[in-house]
């Protein structure tokens, strides 16, 4: 495989994991859309990449996935506008994954924390979960002429909530603010509960996302298809 694939991710423990599977470069943008697309562009202009895949986990949205489930993005849902994800590369995502599941992805320019904003998301786009990377990744692909893949686990479910220290706590490069999550717990030490399901939830999630580029192996599944 000349060339390698372009991990896009929020998380930078997201990054780390999809560093593990050879030809992949990974990136991670703490949930700035224009930062993620700043960094894309330019590892797309250093030349050497040969496709783009989001990867990491999400947020569910179709009732009864818990949290854990893999979902290779079929198509991704942005703004009233479907990007349609690389037949090939998402089947090859979809057959080397025990228990996968497949369907659309939305877009979210935020996380979507409550149970009720996460029902009218899926009301009006039918998607399995949302992020915040997976539309830049397509906008981007199908600009560059590149081929897109989507890969995520869901982390809190679609009748979880996720309280403001979950949502808050993330600094820029993707890695966690632990003074923001605590200084959060300090004005509304009520969300304890919810935080620490949160965590759970994400801890299964990453879990998932691990044992994911343990079957895909070199390029995230690309490597042999071009």
């Amino acid at each position: 495989m000349r060339g390698g694939v372009l991990a896009a991710t929020g998380l930078r423990a997201e990054a780390r994991v999809a560093q593990r599977s050879g030809y992949v470069k990974a990136l991670a943008c703490g949930g700035n859309e224009k930062r993620l697309v700043s960094l894309i562009e330019e590892a797309i202009r250093g030349g050497g990449i040969r496709g783009l895949i989001s990867f990491g986990i999400a947020g569910g949205l179709r009732p009864g996935l818990p949290s854990g489930t893999i979902v290779v993005g079929t198509s991704v849902v942005a703004n009233g506008t479907s990007y349609v994800a690389d037949e090939r590369w998402s089947d090859r995502l979809f057959e080397s994954l025990p228990r996968a599941e497949s369907g659309a992805i939305a877009a979210s320019n935020a996380v979507v924390a409550r149970p009720a904003e996460k029902q009218d998301l899926y009301m009006t786009t039918g998607a399995f979960a949302a992020d915040m990377e997976s539309h830049v990744v397509a906008h981007l692909a199908e600009q560059y002429g590149l081929p897109f893949a989507v890969l995520r686990v869901i982390a809190d479910p679609a009748s979880q909530k996720l309280p403001p220290a979950a949502i808050n706590g993330l600094k820029p490069d993707g890695t966690p603010d632990i003074a923001g999550v605590l200084k959060s717990l300090l004005y509304h030490p009520g969300q304890l509960p919810d935080l620490l399901r949160a965590a759970a939830a994400t801890r299964r999630a990453m879990q998932g996302l691990f044992r994911c580029h343990r079957f895909l192996g070199p390029g995230l599944g690309f490597a042999d298809l071009r």
